[in-house]
């Protein structure tokens, strides 16, 4: 699926299903929360915190697709065409750091 066909879906379910778009800041609140999930899964599963039994069924993809589709809804709110952010940003860190990385000793 292509970026702008996702903001195109999700547009269309907020228009459908979800009535309107919560403001700004709500979804930005949103966001911070759904990242926060994303967090706990990782320190648990992949960090050196200890898994609780309730988190053991949690599904880190689809807590990943909470944060994409808040990521989505704050961009369709605010105008932005993610696709087009994207080759740009990849452009700018392509042109910035095209020998960072590679002489990077820590990354040896």
């Amino acid at each position: 699926m292509e970026i702008n066909h996702a903001q195109k879906l999700v547009d269309d379910w907020i228009q459908t299903v979800g009535v309107r778009y919560f403001n700004e800041l709500t979804n930005m609140a949103m966001l911070t929360e759904e990242v926060g999930e994303v967090a706990r899964i990782i320190a648990r599963r992949y960090g050196e915190q200890s898994e609780k039994e309730s988190d053991k069924g949690k599904d880190l993809g689809d807590e990943l697709a909470d944060v994409l589709f808040v990521l989505i809804c704050l961009a369709n709110q605010t105008g932005i065409d993610l696709e087009t952010a994207l080759k740009k940003n990849l452009e700018k860190k392509t042109s910035r750091d095209a020998n960072r990385h590679q002489t990077n000793s820590k990354l040896k």
